[in-house]
């Protein structure tokens, strides 16, 4: 349940995106429900959880990398999802008024998910739980420095 989020990692086609579009939803409500801080910890904890899952479900198996796992994918979307929530939290605004933010974060990450460039390849090649975990990670920290640019692009400079 954990690795397959529920069992969203079992859709088809493409469960990884499947993986990435429920974690939307499921980063509002945290939001919703504890701003920022709460996704921090959600993050952290979910990847803890997910690396756990994964290492029981690959446990003995040739494939390292399931494509039903999708624990990785909600975090690294989570990730990329990050410098939104930040400002939403910050700066008391909507998170749906943010919704080409949104829109971005998650091409963004799937991007990177999919094309593995530099970490992120070196990661999925680990062959091993963490390293289904980490790909993502990676690929969320490059979506959310690409989030960054483009807000700076759309918006200017931040100020404090």
């Amino acid at each position: 349940m954990v690795a397959t989020v529920g069992g969203v990692g079992y859709l088809r086609p493409a469960p990884g995106t499947w993986g990435s579009a429920v974690a939307l939803p499921l980063g509002w409500v945290l939001h919703q429900i504890g701003g920022f801080p709460l996704l921090v910890a959600a993050t952290a904890l979910y990847f803890a959880a997910g690396w756990w899952a994964t290492a029981q479900m690959t446990a003995g198996a040739t494939d390292h990398d399931p494509s039903e796992i999708v624990a990785d994918e909600v975090v690294g979307q989570w990730i990329a999802l990050a410098p939104l929530f930040y400002a939403a939290w910050d700066r008391d605004l909507d998170l749906l008024v943010m919704w080409p933010g949104w829109i971005a974060a998650f091409i963004l990450f799937r991007l990177f998910d999919i094309w593995k460039p530099w970490l992120v390849g070196w990661a999925d090649r680990r062959g091993d739980a963490l390293g289904v975990m980490l790909d993502d990670v990676i690929a969320g920290v490059f979506a959310a420095i690409g989030m960054l640019a483009l807000a700076t692009l759309a918006h200017g400079v931040p100020t404090p």
